[in-house]
């Protein structure tokens, strides 16, 4: 009769020190995996900005069109915020510089200028530049026509 060593593997599983070990790693891992935030893309974050004031910029048209009366596109290159009429103050991301290239008439101060739009479409005219140090985004206004346009100046 053979006795049973006191070793011997008794059946498939895990031993105390391997879930533990395996924890560890899990738990390392997690901790590397949260502790980072998804890097932010400068070029999509110049992008996305120049998008936005684009995009509101038309929207001052539209309103003054449909209104029948001036609509302002305030911006404040201080603060990096800027607002359609008597809407909503937005704000642009404060890692970009922002340039504002408006007639006379409409700057307040140096750090505050307008871009009206007219009732029949036209406007002051003017650009906003966005840069991120290695990009340059211009957002362009037509005075005569009020047409918004972006243009990559690199």
């Amino acid at each position: 009769m053979t006795q049973p060593t006191p070793f011997r593997h008794q059946g498939d599983g895990f031993t105390l020190i391997e879930v533990v070990v395996a924890l560890a790693i899990l738990g390392l891992a997690l901790a590397l995996i949260t502790g980072f935030k998804p890097p932010w893309s400068t070029g999509l974050g110049l992008k996305g900005a120049a998008a936005e004031l684009v995009s509101q910029l038309r929207l001052a048209r539209s309103e003054a069109i449909v209104r029948n009366r001036p609509v302002m596109f305030d911006l404040d290159i201080a603060s990096h915020r800027y607002k359609v009429g008597a809407g909503i103050v937005h704000n642009l991301p404060t890692n970009l510089a922002v340039e504002l290239t408006t007639i006379a008439g409409e700057s307040r101060g140096s750090t505050i200028g307008d871009i009206r739009f007219n009732p029949d479409g036209s406007s002051t005219g003017g650009r906003i530049s966005l840069a991120d140090g290695q990009r340059r985004i211009a957002v362009g206004v037509d005075w005569l026509t009020g047409r918004v346009s972006v243009a990559d100046a690199h």
